[in-house]
């Protein structure tokens, strides 16, 4: 294992330095780490939804060999790249979601057909993003660390190597994040 973080960190550094075949040697190593990652989040959506876990890799792949001279410190910053990534995916899929379900097709509908229910696992997911937003905006550090363990599925382990922060306090700021954030999910719906 100590031998595959050098060679992600060796790979991670090559691929910032210019065109090179970093990006095709990189994947296989992380890719499993990845999916696993994308599978942790994936697990905690709704059973219909339409995203699956290797599309979500794979997407967020595109984008993170995509981005011109994006260079990483390490492997731990590799993957809150990562993580980043996939939030936004999810995001874009859920307001997507949201735009179609609120008029992009829109159809005649009996008003007494209508079944009223609970907001949808996209739109708790609008709704969870928002709150991040507004709390990373008086936070910013607390801020990527929800980013990292909610849309991630990072371990505190690792989100203390990304911030260059001991295990301990990643547990204390995420404890106060998942309170505020559950404060305020409470209070908008």
């Amino acid at each position: 294992m100590d031998q595959t973080n050098h060679d992600i960190t060796r790979i991670l550094g090559a691929a910032g330095s210019g065109p090179s075949q970093a990006s095709a040697d990189l994947l296989p190593l992380v890719y499993e780490e990845l999916r696993r990652l994308a599978a942790a989040r994936m697990a905690q959506e709704s059973s219909g939804h339409t995203l699956q876990a290797t599309a979500l890799v794979h997407e967020a792949w595109v984008r993170l060999a995509n981005g011109s001279g994006q260079k990483w410190a390490n492997r731990a910053h590799f993957f809150a790249a990562a993580a980043e990534a996939m939030r936004r995916i999810l995001i874009e899929n859920a307001r997507r979601k949201s735009r179609l379900k609120h008029g992009g097709h829109l159809q005649r509908l009996d008003i007494m057909d209508l079944d009223l229910a609970a907001d949808s696992p996209d739109e708790m997911i609008l709704l969870v993003d928002e709150a991040v937003e507004r709390f990373s905006a008086g936070d910013p550090e607390k801020g990527r660390i929800v980013v990292m363990k909610f849309f991630g599925g990072l371990t505190n382990q690792e989100v203390a190597e990304t911030l260059g922060v001991t295990e301990r306090t990643v547990e204390r700021q995420w404890a106060y994040a998942k309170a505020w954030l559950f404060r305020d999910l409470r209070n908008k719906t």
